[in-house]
């Protein structure tokens, strides 16, 4: 491996969130992993093993962990249960990776989180091979934080893949393992039955098994680990999952049969088949969390109403209409393809790409193509952006060179497609019936999330 430079000697403590930020970015990246769990379990023990002070759901699969992961929040606080949250990436800002009550850490209780853990992070890196990751060293600040709130139950979303991650040195009682695709090859395996032998790492002994609809093969691989460690196997389709969906005005409404009961009419103010779906899976993780007694009808139809998603199919602007959606692979746009043409109307639709270069990306555009007019491309701040010349010539293969326009700077790119898309008579079509949706990478989005701020009352951003 080429040499990364060691971690700082000594505790590092932080004044501010932005000391904060730069001690940890001065780590090893999330990006380089050392299958291992050796670090991280060396840090919790320092810490007197937090993460064993309070009951876990743990998430993994492709695409739809931080949806899911923020409906289970909001119903168990719907339950009067305290919760610790943690996610990946953030959509904007690192301290929303860890959530007390539905909440990002403020910078104070950031740095707050920071310091708790800063005098032993040199004592691991001293005694291991590598020194602790950004990432390692925030889920210790996670667990750590949700110990001293104290919560009742965490929901901890893994960072990549399952039993090496470094999430994964809590025994969660309920593991959720939502549909597996093809994602994060060059780390996980190239196909998705080997994906799936990882990511089934999550599921341990006695636990609650909840399994989102899978491929046949995948299904197989996730039974056979749940059967080997006797876990409780409840699966989308089959114990629980969608009854019914219609689109609605601001979302859907939805029928869902849980494990303990069916729920009808509840409104889910988020938009797409596989959010429904989501929230069928979070509905069942909670009821396998909480036990025998069925959920209270009310408690659960508030709670959906309250679910919110940044950043996916999230609608921020109108006039014309700019929709930021974080799908970064292609399974993640097939879905958002088909959620638009189920949810809204829009035409002409105008895309705004930027990817990161370690991603399918032409996949990605694959799966866009036939549901947009125009693709303007782009790219995002971060040295992991593939730059919008290389992506324009790879998007001119596959959309052609009439329908590609490039615009480095995102900003640009976003001004650029909306002038398009309230052009539409460019297109042949009405003016102001067109949208742009920006895509492509969570970073894309959570900037331009920062440039463009949401519709009405600006909710809380989070994860992948």
């Amino acid at each position: 491996m080429s040499h990364t430079p060691d971690a700082p000697e000594g505790p590092r403590f932080a004044q501010t969130f932005d000391e904060v930020s730069d001690a940890l970015l001065s780590r090893w990246p999330e990006t380089r992993l050392e299958p291992s769990l050796d670090r991280i379990q060396a840090f919790t023990e320092l810490l007197g093993d937090p993460q064993r002070a309070y009951q876990v759901v743990h998430l993994t699969g492709t695409n739809g962990k931080t949806s899911t992961s923020r409906m289970i929040d909001t119903l168990l606080r719907a339950l009067d249960l305290r919760t610790g949250r943690f996610t990946s990436p953030h959509v904007e800002k690192m301290s929303e990776r860890i959530c007390l009550d539905g909440e990002p850490l403020s910078d104070e209780a950031f740095v707050d989180a920071f310091n708790d853990v800063a005098p032993y992070t040199h004592l691991v890196d001293s005694s291991q091979e590598h020194p602790l990751s950004f990432f390692e060293t925030v889920v210790g600040m996670a667990y750590a934080a949700f110990a001293d709130a104290p919560v009742d139950v965490a929901v901890v979303e893994v960072g990549m893949g399952g039993s090496w991650d470094a999430t994964n040195v809590v025994d969660a009682q309920v593991a959720v393992v939502l549909p597996i695709a093809l994602d994060h090859a060059q780390y996980l395996g190239e196909s998705p039955v080997d994906i799936a032998r990882e990511k089934a790492g999550i599921i341990k002994e006695g636990s609650y098994a909840v399994l989102a609809q899978q491929t046949p093969e995948v299904a197989a691989v996730l039974l056979e680990r749940a059967a080997a460690v006797g876990a409780t196997i409840v699966r989308e389709g089959m114990e629980f999952g969608v009854i019914s969906r219609v689109p609605a005005v601001g979302g859907q409404m939805v029928s869902i049969q849980g494990l303990r009961a069916r729920f009808d009419d509840l409104f889910l103010p988020l938009h797409g088949a596989h959010q429904a779906q989501n929230a069928a899976v979070a509905l069942a993780s909670v009821e396998a969390l909480l036990g025998e007694a069925p959920l209270d009808e009310e408690l659960v139809r508030a709670a959906f109403a309250e679910f919110t998603s940044p950043g996916r199919l999230e609608v921020v602007r109108h006039s014309p209409t700019i929709v930021l959606d974080a799908a970064h692979n292609p399974h993640g746009a097939e879905a958002t393809a088909a959620a638009l043409e189920d949810s809204f109307a829009f035409d002409p639709v105008v895309g705004v790409i930027g990817v990161m270069g370690d991603k399918d990306y032409e996949g990605v555009l694959a799966a866009f193509e036939p549901h947009m007019d125009h693709l303007v491309v782009t790219q995002n701040s971060t040295p992991r952006a593939m730059s919008a010349e290389a992506l324009g010539q790879v998007a001119r293969g596959v959309f052609g060179e009439d329908r590609v326009t490039v615009v480095p700077d995102l900003a640009d790119a976003i001004d650029r497609a909306a002038a398009l898309a309230e052009a539409g008579q460019a297109f042949g079509d009405g003016i102001g019936a067109g949208a742009v949706l920006v895509t492509g990478s969570v970073v894309t989005v959570g900037e331009a999330r920062a440039m463009i701020r949401p519709v009405g009352r600006d909710r809380n951003a989070g994860g992948s």
